[in-house]
């Protein structure tokens, strides 16, 4: 029978190891922590039964994914929830930008770029399913939707500040600006508006979606789906040299390209591993769960009701924080997220003790803690956080590089999302996932179309595995035939 091994057990690898179990390959999967998927695990940090996202938490791009959607995983226990509102963007003055699922609902909020706001999205919205097979893909090839992604990518060469001009009113730049800076880039660099129009996009189209239970429904669901497959996952594995893996016909990586290349070593063709050392990482994130009584009082009444709520005050603050971000400094005001996804599914919640889960943008390896930074910004936007604090945990660049080898220096979205790593992937191959080692695969979110829950890197990347498994039975064959032939002739 075909063998299989897959490194890593984060979405994107449980993702290779369905696809590839569904073609009749055996599979096993190797993950080195105590427990299953990486970036989607969820723990209880600070209250017993109160559930916080470790790292991944909303899920724009993951609901409405090819794979995802495929696969039924609702028989494994996973189900979608959705706030009243998906994104608010609180300023000073008390006003706000506020991101509803519907595009019409959204534009009519925002006064005078109600027209603009609908220009940009209804199309791309109305065709997004069947644009999602072109842009939840690598871009340089040949689009099964050409016209649409035409429509689609028009705009996201822009730099997001750019974009931003387009719109009059400050909420609206706002909610706009806070959605590009997803991408931890500078916001005045081309290609910085990409990352911001595909969640949006999403989003309009699918919602700003949570996973009931927390974020590790989601690859619970993928390894439940294995197993019933005839899969296999073990844990506390850690595969450090390519001597700890058994015999496999193909092997796929969940890793990050600096972690293979260390693995991998000479093996890789030489132009490959030179681009897997250089692979570069973009800055980091430095999360703080809460613990907090009541919620938070936002002045905003809209965030009160809102999954997510960014807190980058207006345009000129958020562009200036991503910048100093990248060029090493802490800004004295950083962007913080914080998610509120106790208000879509209450199960995360102890009574009228709530779990917020928030991080900030910081520079790559930052070795402080900024805790304080962060209850400072969520207290300019909701006056009163403070007392209503039951307990705080903090999870600084380190911590997360500790427990995910990918997020190196602490960055979660594994690797800079600059335009060239965003079109040609990690390495100098023609593929991707393609690793120059033949029947090795790399699938990590390193890997077009990058991070999130939506498991479309890992599905990619087992395309490619499984193209090479035909095309080796195709050799085997017509060696066999030859062969026979060969033998028949000379016993003639």
């Amino acid at each position: 029978m075909t063998t299989a091994t897959v490194v890593g057990s984060g979405p994107n690898g449980l993702a290779a190891a369905v696809v590839l179990a569904r073609a009749g390959v055996d599979v096993t999967v190797l993950e080195g922590a105590p427990e299953i998927g990486g970036g989607t695990r969820t723990v209880e940090a600070i209250v017993p039964g109160l559930l916080h996202d470790h790292c991944s938490a909303v899920h724009p791009m993951a609901v409405g994914s090819p794979l995802l959607t495929g696969l039924e995983l609702h028989r494994y226990g996973l189900r979608w929830r959705l706030p009243e509102i998906d994104c608010v963007h609180p300023l000073d003055d008390g006003t706000a930008g506020v991101l509803y699922r519907s595009v019409t609902e959204t534009a009519a909020h925002l006064g005078p770029d109600e027209r603009r706001w609908r220009t940009l999205f209804e199309a791309p919205v109305r065709g997004y399913d069947a644009l999602s097979e072109d842009i939840l893909g690598p871009l340089l090839r040949l689009p099964a939707h050409p016209l649409r992604l035409a429509r689609f990518g028009a705009p996201t060469p822009l730099p997001a500040l750019a974009l931003a001009r387009v719109f009059r009113t400050p909420q609206a730049r706002a909610l706009w600006l806070g959605v590009a800076a997803h991408a931890f880039r500078p916001l005045h660099e081309p290609f910085s508006s990409a990352i911001g129009l595909g969640i949006l996009t999403a989003g309009h189209r699918h919602g700003w979606a949570v996973a009931e239970g927390g974020s590790r429904a989601i690859t619970h669901a993928l390894a439940a789906l294995l197993r019933d497959l005839g899969g296999k996952v073990e844990t506390g594995v850690w595969v450090r040299s390519a001597s700890r893996i058994p015999p496999s016909d193909v092997v796929l990586w969940d890793l990050a390209p600096t972690a293979l290349a260390q693995i991998l070593g000479d093996r890789l063709p030489p132009r490959v591993r030179r681009a897997y050392e250089r692979f570069r990482h973009g800055p980091a994130a430095h999360k703080v769960d809460f613990a907090v009584e009541d919620g938070v009082p936002w002045r905003a009444e809209a965030a009160r009701r809102s999954g997510t709520v960014h807190l980058g005050g207006p345009p000129a603050e958020i562009a200036t924080a991503e910048r100093a971000v990248h060029a090493g400094h802490l800004p004295e005001r950083p962007f913080v997220l914080v998610g509120q996804q106790y208000l879509a599914d209450p199960s995360r919640s102890v009574g009228d003790v709530h779990p917020v889960w928030a991080y900030a943008h910081v520079p790559h390896g930052y070795d402080g803690d900024i805790t304080q930074a962060v209850v400072a910004q969520i207290e300019r936007f909701a006056p009163g956080f403070r007392e209503r604090i039951v307990g705080a945990a903090p999870h600084p660049p380190a911590a997360f590089a500790a427990d995910n080898p990918n997020f190196v220096g602490g960055d979660i979205l594994t690797g800079a999302k600059d335009v060239r790593q965003m079109l040609l992937g990690p390495g100098a191959v023609t593929h991707p996932y393609d690793t120059g080692v033949p029947g090795h695969f790399i699938c990590s979110a390193a890997t077009p179309p990058g991070p999130g829950a939506h498991g479309m890197c890992g599905a990619h990347a087992a395309a490619r595995a499984l193209k090479h498994l035909t095309s080796r039975k195709k050799d085997l064959l017509q060696k066999h035939v030859g062969e026979r032939r060969w033998g028949e002739a000379a016993g003639a």
